[in-house]
């Protein structure tokens, strides 16, 4: 998806248990695209195929290359990013630790998925301190899948690299209490919104 005036291409994959046409990804690429941030989505091989379960890291670490490979490709002259919604996140940044991403400049991770859920446990976060360009994180405040308690200090531990951004009331599919809800703003749109106002103040 590139709209009118792109300046950033955000390789974006999706989680385990949706794919590229979810409607969870479609309103994330949506969103973006209102703040002329461009999308690549790409299936990783078990959704693509129809398989059950997940890829192993190797096949997902690899998958990522190659979406990065083909976005940069497509569209040479936008700033390159890559992330992606809780699996896609994960092995995006697993991806990045083990060797720089080609021309990416910066990862934002929606849903980050810190331990299984209701499971609380900081294992794996442990690969995020080889990642040494930025890296934005969107997390719910009811995210099972992400105890705020204990990627906090994670995220106080990776410096300047990483910026955390809660959303209010949202869980790991950004299903929101409106009720109790802060803020009247979209859940997407505040997404977007915080990504371009972090894209410009990092100046990536």
């Amino acid at each position: 998806m590139r709209p009118a005036g792109a300046t950033h291409l955000l390789v974006l994959g999706h989680g385990a248990g949706a794919d590229m046409r979810h409607a969870s990804m479609q309103k994330i690429a949506e969103a973006l695209a209102e703040r002329q941030i461009a999308t690549f989505r790409y299936n990783f091989p078990f959704k693509e195929n129809g398989r059950g379960g997940v890829d192993s890291p190797k096949v997902a670490t690899a998958t990522v290359r190659a979406a990065v490979a083909e976005a940069g490709r497509l569209e040479p002259k936008l700033t390159l990013l890559a992330g992606g919604h809780s699996f896609g996140g994960r092995m995006t940044t697993t991806a990045q630790s083990q060797e720089p991403l080609d021309g990416v400049k910066a990862l934002v991770l929606f849903s980050f998925p810190l331990h299984a859920p209701n499971r609380p446990d900081d294992t794996r976060a442990t690969h995020l301190s080889s990642i040494k360009i930025p890296m934005l994180f969107l997390s719910g405040t009811r995210d099972a899948l992400n105890d705020l308690d204990l990627f906090r200090p994670v995220i106080q531990n990776l410096g300047g690299h990483a910026t955390l951004h809660t959303i209010d009331t949202a869980d790991h599919s950004y299903k929101v209490l409106k009720r109790t809800r802060a803020s009247d703003e979209d859940v997407f749109a505040e997404m977007a919104r915080t990504t371009r106002d972090w894209i410009t103040s990092n100046k990536i």
